[in-house]
């Protein structure tokens, strides 16, 4: 048994109520359950309870044994002097306050129903995809839509924690803060940490010098990549190569190390260089490129802004030095919906959150639901138990469902596994 299930019994009032007792035999009423904390500190706070004929506030503390309480080194952390009530499965050991005193102490497993212990421990000795799997069907179609906008906006938040980082690198410079998250997701996973790199490297404020010549923000761009050093053989990479010594020199810029960027078992149209060819077009293209995307109404206004099409040394090349055959290189719409899912409506709903703009966010979380259903393994993982997405919020809340609690069987917190439980 894990703690979580008490956690569960104590939030849904899964349990006996009447004719509670502490374990030295004192009548014990529950007043207040207290507010559930998933951070540092005691498990609920701000409960009441009354023991005997004395009424108390405080915070309500569980653990499987009560022995962890000395385990998890409670005893001595000032954060748990507010306990009033121990509420455990299996009673080890008393415990003590600093001063000496007893910590009133609850057995809950005398006061629940051996159903639930049941169903609860099914769900976790589950070994299939999901612990739910063989049961999943049975929840209402209510319970798990109500359960989807949640997990989608705890998705969505936790996808600003990492933009608010760039925000607050940039001192709220949402331009420049954009513009390195945006490079960032076009490395996409294998070499997002590389593009981001480059985008500090190289302010967008010297991309803009050079709006208007897309020839030297493509230097600036793959000079700063480490990606001009080789002696090469074909005319145009030798011409990056010698404008941007001559604008790495005017900028005192310091390129990265190429080897950074990986190629290795990458589609070709996934290949750093064209992508960073695309980034430049975009730069090229675009003006005040967040400010355009907070105005847009609609996805497909939006859309039209990432319209990237790759002429010249491009429409015959994947990397420097290496022709292939001639193939259009546009930027694709299922690569502008990851950047919509993982880059835009995140900034657009960070931007809201930030300045108290409620509409701002609104607009972010309609056009989740306004995107199609992603297709990756864990969606069709969904399909196969019944689930069928309608909608790009849908599948962000499946994701969410599977990687944060399913693959963690969090099934105490989860919508799905409470219902399957009770």
């Amino acid at each position: 048994m894990r703690e979580d299930f008490l956690h569960f019994l104590w939030r849904t009032r899964r349990f006996e109520a009447n004719d509670l007792a502490t374990t030295d035999q004192q009548r014990l009423i529950i007043l207040q359950p207290g507010a559930y904390n998933t951070h540092a500190g005691p498990d609920f706070f701000n409960g009441r309870i009354r023991v005997g004929t004395t009424e108390w506030a405080g915070n309500i503390e569980m653990h499987v044994r009560s022995s962890e309480w000395n385990a998890h080194g409670h005893s001595s952390d000032p954060a748990y002097d507010n306990v009033v009530l121990h509420v455990v499965w299996e009673d080890d050991q008393p415990i003590y306050r600093a001063n000496g005193e007893l910590i009133p102490c609850l057995i809950l497993r005398n006061h629940v129903n051996i159903k639930l212990l049941v169903n609860y421990e099914q769900l976790m000795q589950g070994e299939k995809w999901i612990p739910c799997a063989t049961r999943l069907m049975e929840t209402p179609p209510i319970v798990r839509l109500n359960w989807y906008d949640r997990l989608s906006a705890e998705r969505l938040e936790q996808k600003t924690i990492d933009l608010a980082a760039q925000l607050a690198a940039t001192e709220n410079h949402w331009e420049e803060a954009f513009y390195r998250i945006l490079a960032r997701s076009f490395g996409l996973k294998v070499n997002c940490e590389p593009f981001e790199m480059l985008a500090r490297s190289l302010p967008s404020s010297i991309l803009a010098k050079h709006k208007n010549d897309l020839f030297q923000i493509e230097a600036l761009l793959f000079g700063q990549a480490g990606l001009l050093d080789a002696d090469f053989k074909e005319e145009y990479p030798k011409h990056l190569a010698k404008e941007y010594r001559y604008l790495q020199q005017k900028y005192g810029l310091v390129p990265m190390d190429g080897s950074l960027w990986k190629f290795l078992r990458l589609r070709p149209a996934n290949f750093p260089t064209v992508r960073i060819a695309q980034f430049a077009v975009l730069v090229h293209q675009s003006v005040h490129l967040f400010s355009q995307i907070l105005e847009a109404e609609t996805t497909d206004i939006v859309e039209n802004l990432f319209q990237i099409e790759l002429n010249g040394y491009w429409l015959t090349h994947y990397r420097f030095d290496a022709p292939s055959t001639k193939r259009d290189k546009r930027l694709g719409s299922d690569f502008f919906n990851i950047l919509l899912i993982n880059t835009l409506i995140p900034c657009l709903f960070l931007y809201g959150k930030t300045r108290h703009l409620y509409h701002i966010q609104t607009k972010a979380v309609g056009w989740l639901e306004d995107l199609p259903p992603e297709a990756n393994t864990v969606v069709e993982g969904w399909k196969v138990l019944g689930l069928k997405p309608r909608n790009g919020n849908e599948t962000q809340a499946l994701l969410q469902l599977k990687h944060k609690y399913c693959d963690q069987k969090r099934c105490m917190e989860c919508a799905i596994g409470g219902y399957l439980i009770q």
